[in-house]
């Protein structure tokens, strides 16, 4: 990389906002907190929390600010903390307060860019741990673009039941075995009760581990911190060593400009792929790149999966956690494999000013580890990131394939017009195998806020239904059923699209060899319906669900709301 420009001041950001005698009262203001001139005179570094109370995923965040704060300290910096919001998933599911969790996402990125712009901080270290916050904050940091980096609070512990690992999955599918008389209420509550043994993330290769996976690979977290589980000791030393970095991000004026290109977001959807990750790595790199003004469209996601293959067994599809990768050597031993193959780029930059090949390259491999396979032994050939396209969904549907799944489906479509009416069905046993579950309005507009659906999958593998039935979905699905579960679709159904004018028993058929997902009737009455289709109500008229409803983009573009004023909502 170029040498940084010594003649800049490291401060330079902030002293706009506190030299001279005209910021007398600005300075006056934060001598109120505890701050002296010494301390003023230093870079002002950004400390973006997401702490909350609600969930474990961000409940110890508290603790990690406190050592990044003392790190910024002993490099040189002084550190001022703030927060923002955060929605757990796993709390919400099954609600209508789900649908908060999407649009929490847009509003992380909108709080952490505005309190940083407003008090002209000359770094930011973002401090996340779900699955919205750390796509939030990364987002915040492209549009900022001042030196930033961003820490991930960690993966949760697996819980134990029976000699078993289980997680919060296990709970939901408890659910549909406890609805069809197949374990007792008191041992869905023994599991509900170990679930979740402390402080951390989802431990499976859910959304928040996907995107802490991604986080290192494209450069944005140091290598090897985010894999640090949320309770193990040594998460404290990291988060003292990432305040630390901070000052030296700073004085080498590393930007996420300089990080998360093209090429950073080809490498995201790689690991993605690699690892068996969420298809929400789909929605939210879509979104990276609108907020980065790069060229990154779902056809060529779908070409980096089809030619990177799976070499990591994770939950949900698969037997290991969070932690055994970590075990097993982590995200860097994945990476350092997957260089080997030639399915990632190691030449661009991440936040400690190595390169991604050099950050991986003593990477070790703890021996006799079954969590990351060789490359001539891998799960599947091809990711498990899928890009549908056709009649019912001409901008893009995503699949995720773990490899044992039907590969065809064709069946008659049960029509729901929101997640609850579909759970219900599922509740009185209304689904039979070969059905084709359509969950319509649940998309960016129509949700709003694309809800994920884990409450109802899990219900179905409890029932044992999930590889005998196809879902389909403008909104997001979770878990894996081991059926062909169809989420993302483009354009969705509020603002037009043909998932809207599916009749109940009408013929859907998904090939996944042919990339395609139809619904087969003809053009002529598609036509006919399309005339008689008109909206339905949105579900809030006003408040932010309804401005975000109002704002967001389509899910093919990221589901963003950062977009130019002469674009059309609901694009």
């Amino acid at each position: 990389m170029a040498a940084p420009d010594q003649s800049r001041a490291i401060n330079a950001n902030s002293q706009m906002l506190l030299a001279g005698s005209a910021r007398a009262g600005a300075r006056a203001m934060l001598k109120s907190i505890g701050l002296t001139d010494e301390d003023l005179a230093k870079p002002l570094i950004a400390v973006a929390n997401t702490w909350t109370e609600i969930g474990p995923c961000n409940f110890h965040l508290r603790l990690l600010s406190a050592k990044i704060k003392e790190g910024i300290k002993r490099a040189g910096g002084t550190p001022l903390e703030f927060n923002t919001i955060s929605i757990s998933d796993g709390i919400t599911m099954g609600t209508q307060g789900m649908k908060a969790s999407l649009v929490s996402r847009e509003i992380i990125a909108d709080g952490m860019e505005l309190v940083t712009r407003a008090n002209y901080f000359d770094g930011v270290i973002a401090l996340s741990a779900c699955d919205k916050t750390i796509p939030g904050a990364i987002m915040a940091l492209l549009r900022l673009d001042l030196p930033s980096m961003m820490l991930y609070g960690g993966t949760i512990y697996p819980g134990h039941y029976k000699g078993e690992s289980i997680d919060i999955v296990s709970v939901y599918e408890a659910i549909g075995q406890y609805q069809t008389g197949q374990i007792s209420e008191e041992e869905l509550h023994a599991i509900e009760n170990v679930a979740c043994p402390g402080p951390g993330a989802c431990g499976g290769q859910f959304t928040a581990n996907t995107m802490a996976t991604i986080s290192q690979i494209i450069g944005i977290c140091p290598m090897g911190m985010a894999d640090v589980p949320a309770e193990d000791d040594a998460k404290l030393e990291v988060a003292q060593q990432a305040g630390e970095l901070m000052i030296q991000l700073v004085k080498n004026d590393i930007r996420p400009s300089k990080i998360i290109t093209k090429t950073a977001l080809e490498n995201a959807i790689a690991a993605a792929a690699a690892t068996g990750g969420s298809t929400n790595a789909v929605l939210h790199t879509l979104a990276f790149a609108r907020e980065a003004g790069i060229d990154f469209t779902i056809d060529e996601i779908e070409a980096i999966s089809r030619r990177t293959p799976i070499i990591t067994d994770l939950r949900p599809t698969g037997k290991y956690v969070a932690l055994d990768l970590y075990k097993a050597g982590g995200v860097a031993l994945v990476a350092k494999r997957m260089l080997e193959g030639g399915y990632l780029d190691g030449n661009t930059l991440t936040v400690t000013g190595k390169t991604l090949a050099e950050s991986v390259a003593t990477a070790q491999e703890t021996p006799g580890q079954q969590v990351v396979r060789s490359l001539d032994n891998p799960i599947k050939a091809s990711g498990g990131l899928v890009i549908l396209k056709g009649n019912l969904a001409p901008r893009g549907a995503v699949v995720k394939l773990k490899g044992d799944e039907p590969q065809h489906h064709r069946g008659p479509a049960r029509v729901f017009d929101n997640e609850e009416a579909a759970f219900l069905a599922v509740q009185n046993h209304a689904i039979t195998p070969g059905d084709v579950v359509v969950i319509r309005y649940e998309g960016p507009v129509g949700g709003p806020g694309m809800r994920e659906m884990l409450q109802t999958t899990a219900a179905l593998v409890g029932q044992g239904l999930g590889r005998d039935v196809m879902l389909i979905t403008d909104g997001r699905f979770s878990g894996g059923t081991r059926g062909l579960m169809i989420g993302h679709v483009a354009p969705e159904a509020m603002v037009g699209g043909t998932l809207a004018l599916v009749h109940e028993g009408d013929e859907i058929e998904a090939d996944v060899a042919e990339r395609r997902i139809s619904l087969l009737v003809d053009d002529a009455e598609l036509e006919r319906r399309r005339a008689a289709w008109g909206a339905p109500q949105p579900n809030y008229g006003s408040g932010v669900l309804a401005k975000y409803a109002r704002l967001v983009r389509q899910a093919d573009d990221g589901a963003i709301t950062n977009i130019h004023l002469s674009a059309e909502p609901g694009d």
